[in-house]
């Protein structure tokens, strides 16, 4: 039996606020131990920031749900708390998100495949999208802007591990990987930010 990305995301939304960085997913007989990103530790460092790079556009649209932008590429679903400094979820804090389509291009006059939310009561944020394809220079990326209320704006890029073409890209950071798991409808990811 395979477990779809929707049930994923709902195993993530039913953790306890005090474990953000554990979780369980029950589908039918089927117990899933969902990867997670590195344990926060109290006084941690913050996420590693990263350039923008030429793509940004500010005031893109407040929406989850971006692969409807391109609806033939692989689904994935990014999902993550945003946690401060002591490990504590940040309620109301904004990400936002922009990366390349299935071809490797990015929407210069538009907002395809852009997007923000505010993260919930509890922390939590979550995108539901499609996997970028490369394009020339760079490894497989998404780029995200993550703000804590009234605070700085942190911008990073995330990576996908196992990618031939990280050893090769100057931006690259192992701190900014992705943990993945595939589901039988596309990807599931999880990373947390700490700022």
């Amino acid at each position: 039996m395979t477990i779809s990305r929707r049930a994923l995301l709902s195993g993530f939304l039913a953790l306890p606020p005090l474990l953000p960085l554990a979780g369980v997913v029950a589908s039918g007989q089927e117990t899933l131990l969902l990867p997670l990103t590195p344990a926060c530790v109290d006084g941690d460092e913050p996420t590693p920031a990263r350039e923008a790079g030429p793509y940004f556009k500010p005031n893109s649209p407040l929406k989850q749900d971006l692969y409807l932008d391109a609806p033939g590429g692989e689904r994935m679903t990014l999902a993550g708390y945003i946690l401060d400094y002591r490990c504590r979820p940040v309620p109301r804090g904004l990400v936002e998100i922009w990366h390349a389509d299935e071809n490797g291009e990015y929407d210069s006059r538009g907002f395809r495949l852009r997007g923000h939310q505010f993260a919930d009561g509890q922390g939590r944020w979550w995108f539901n999208t499609i996997v970028p394809a490369l394009y020339p220079g760079r490894t497989r990326h998404f780029h995200l802007r993550v703000q804590r209320p009234g605070g700085d704006v942190l911008t990073t890029q995330l990576f996908f591990p196992g990618e031939p073409g990280n050893v090769r890209d100057r931006i690259f950071d192992e701190a900014l990987l992705m943990s993945i798991k595939s589901a039988g409808d596309g990807q599931f990811s999880r990373f947390d930010f700490v700022v």
